[in-house]
């Protein structure tokens, strides 16, 4: 499926609008390549500034730090998700099967061109995402950033998810702790998977399909057991 989609993110991410110039883009798209590629520490905007043959300036007239742009790329990450979510899911009326599409779309086991959108390399900021996301929100000034919704995609994303949980189960009380859970869960089991492998039950392997088959279990089991407590 090819597709075309245009994300909205919130104005209080960048001082300019990247997606306007090429300057802009640029820095986005060689942001998230560095950032994936050094790690938040160490990456730095005078490291990028040099990448694009610029100065730091240049970088803060469109974000007033390396944290911004870190929130804008992830910001834009997950509102690509969501999206991925409502088509693949649209009109299916097995919510288990529903489950299955967000499991495999979380890990990007997805057939789409992912060509869509703007230009940036997926499984770049995919990876991105999965080593650097938590650093997001995991600051001394979270609760600033809250108020400004800097957060509010990736709670949308949550809140779409949890919906379908609901689907399987009605009367669930967790379905928002159970969607975070699974959304931190999967990515973390990637990590270890492929860094810290004793901390796996399919380290040897590497087979992203038994991270799947565990979120699986552990989504089954919360939502069929609620009942029993």
């Amino acid at each position: 499926m090819s597709f075309k989609i245009q994300i909205q993110l919130n104005e209080k991410l960048y001082v300019r609008d990247p997606s306007q110039t090429e300057v802009g883009r640029n820095i986005i798209k060689h942001g998230a390549i560095m950032i994936e590629k050094l790690g938040f520490e160490d990456f730095t905007v005078k490291k990028l500034a040099n990448k694009l043959k610029t100065n730091e300036s240049s970088i803060y007239r469109y974000f007033a730090n390396k944290h911004r742009l870190l929130l804008y790329l992830i910001d834009w990450y997950w509102q690509w998700i969501e999206y991925l979510v409502m088509v693949q899911t649209n009109n299916i009326e097995d919510a288990n099967k529903k489950i299955d599409i967000i499991l495999n779309i979380l890990l990007l086991r997805v057939k789409d061109d992912w060509a869509g959108g703007f230009d940036l390399d997926k499984k770049t900021l995919h990876q991105l995402v999965i080593k650097e996301g938590s650093k997001a929100y995991l600051t001394n000034h979270v609760s600033a950033d809250n108020k400004q919704q800097l957060f509010k995609s990736y709670k949308d994303l949550c809140a779409r998810i949890a919906g379908i949980f609901l689907e399987v189960n009605p009367t669930y009380q967790y379905p928002r702790s159970l969607t975070s859970t699974v959304l931190e869960m999967v990515h973390h089991q990637y990590f270890f998977m492929h860094n810290l492998p004793r901390l796996t039950d399919f380290g040897d392997t590497k087979d992203e399909r038994e991270i799947i088959n565990f979120m699986k279990e552990l989504i089954n089991s919360s939502l069929r057991n609620s009942n029993q407590l």
